[in-house]
């Protein structure tokens, strides 16, 4: 059996906890540990610590959790393991005492310990589950190169309380978070998202415009949808009029540009409005609808719109009609200017 190793990075070190480590390090659990790790005692007994680092060798003999002191500058600092939890998964777990903290020291000594575990261990992921509400574990895992994956809802339990868990990961293959992709890949992992809707509007030579009955909803809505993943939302709402009507489009100029606060459980929305130009009235006559959205389409003038279109539509399509040209901005269907 080969001894725990001791990882080096300058003034940081990753080596096996010992029993003379115990004394030194107890008094330095406070709360905020207690708090996050959910251990009713803030301060262990003597009895537990020597406990808890004589498993910690046991752990290393069977390689299911590889524990280590974080030392900098000759001081135990905190601590940092990997618990493995498949073959080639990893989950990380780690502590810096309250004296060391914003110090970065946290994530310097999970990056080291994933580069070991990736080298040495052979694992191909590794991952962190860490509480939302706690921002600084968050900023450590993404520091450290993971990259936020997902919210699982009320998967965990903290003070007797149910709680989410943001999950955190970094794979072998990934991007190294010093270089330019796997740094814009940790960010882009953390950035809003945003819903982004494309729609149009599709004028008749006499001046009607066309809505659409919903299958899904009560109100009468312009054509269109919302905007894939990598899609733009000019070609979003040429292919939803194509795949929902049948009908071959080309968008136009960009007339609107709507922010939607969050409704009926559906988050904030941007909203593109586009002007799909205008053709006869018998084009409808050729359109084929899809059945399991639209239920019917209809031509329509401003007093056709109350009590049958979204009252933010209807303040989108009255500042359409009152506007002479260019492209406006509304928030909730109101210009802001």
């Amino acid at each position: 059996m080969t001894d725990q190793p001791t990882l080096r990075d300058g003034d940081l070190v990753l080596r096996p906890w010992t029993l003379d480590d115990s004394d030194v390090t107890r008094p330095l659990h406070d709360d905020e540990i207690a708090r996050w790790f959910d251990v009713p005692a803030v301060t262990p007994t003597a009895d537990e610590h020597r406990d808890w680092i004589r498993r910690t060798h046991v752990e290393w003999s069977d390689r299911s959790k590889v524990t280590f002191v974080v030392q900098w500058q000759g001081q135990a600092v905190g601590t940092v393991d990997v618990r493995v939890q498949d073959p080639g998964v990893g989950v990380l777990s780690w502590a810096v005492y309250a004296p060391f903290r914003g110090s970065g020291l946290a994530w310097r000594a999970v990056r080291l310990l994933v580069e070991w575990a990736f080298d040495e261990l052979g694992l191909e992921r590794v991952e962190a589950h860490v509480n939302p509400d706690n921002r600084a574990s968050v900023s450590t895992a993404l520091r450290a190169g993971l990259r936020r994956e997902g919210r699982l809802r009320g998967n965990a339990s903290l003070a007797g309380v149910r709680q989410d868990t943001l999950v955190l990961g970094r794979r072998r293959d990934d991007a190294h978070p010093d270089t330019r992709d796997g740094f814009t890949a940790m960010l882009d992992s953390t950035l809003p998202t945003k819903r982004a809707i494309a729609q149009g509007v599709l004028r008749s030579v006499s001046g009607h415009v066309l809505l659409c009955e919903l299958v899904y909803k009560r109100e009468w809505d312009l054509p269109g949808g919302g905007v894939d993943r990598h899609e733009s939302p000019a070609a979003c709402v040429v292919r939803e009029v194509r795949e929902e009507l049948d009908l071959v489009v080309t968008a136009g100029p960009l007339l609107a540009v709507n922010w939607l606060p969050a409704l009926h459980g559906w988050g904030d929305a941007t909203v593109f409005v586009f002007d799909l130009g205008t053709v006869d009235t018998d084009v409808i006559e050729r359109a084929h609808l899809q059945q399991r959205e639209i239920r019917d389409v209809h031509w329509t003038r401003p007093e056709d719109w109350d009590g049958r279109v979204a009252p933010y539509n209807v303040r989108l399509l009255t500042a359409l009609h009152a506007h002479d040209g260019g492209t406006i901005y509304l928030e909730d269907g109101t210009p802001t200017a």
